[in-house]
């Protein structure tokens, strides 16, 4: 079990290397950030929160996406600090071509192992237990 663990990690670090590579100029961190935009999460902590990531990490993405276009922060009223995210038409675009391309290579891989559609299924499963542990987190550092 320890062996089959250890392969496991491996493998997904693999993975993550293999997708940063094809994701076009855009970091997976950066794709993180607008794949989670995207998603709802438009204020920075709790996008920060929901992918485990710092805030400064997060601050700077947010900065070089807006630099480059792909985000916008609009400010929100009562909160002088705060602000709201939110994709611009290009920033839509590039997630598109990226994810895309990311999916394209997902399925190259995936469809090397004994039950392609098992194997999306797990990888889901991961997420979703992500999700809930990024939840348990910020309901935890809410007490």
């Amino acid at each position: 079990m320890a062996s089959q663990r250890r392969e496991a990690v491996r493998a997904l670090a693999r993975l993550a290397r293999m997708l940063e590579r094809s994701s076009a100029g855009l970091s997976l961190a950066h794709y993180r950030v607008l794949s989670g935009v995207a998603a709802g999460d438009a204020r920075a902590s709790a996008l920060a929160m929901r992918l485990t990531l710092g805030r400064p990490a997060v601050s700077a993405a947010v900065e070089s996406l807006s630099a480059r276009g792909l985000l916008e922060r609009t400010a929100v009223p009562d909160d002088l600090r705060g602000s709201t995210l939110r994709l611009t038409p290009r920033g839509e675009q590039i997630l598109r071509d990226v994810e895309a391309d990311l999916l394209a290579r997902l399925d190259k891989v995936v469809a090397r192992t004994a039950d392609p559609r098992r194997t999306l299924a797990v990888l889901a499963e991961l997420g979703t237990a992500l999700d809930e542990l990024a939840t348990e987190r910020l309901q935890a550092g809410a007490r």
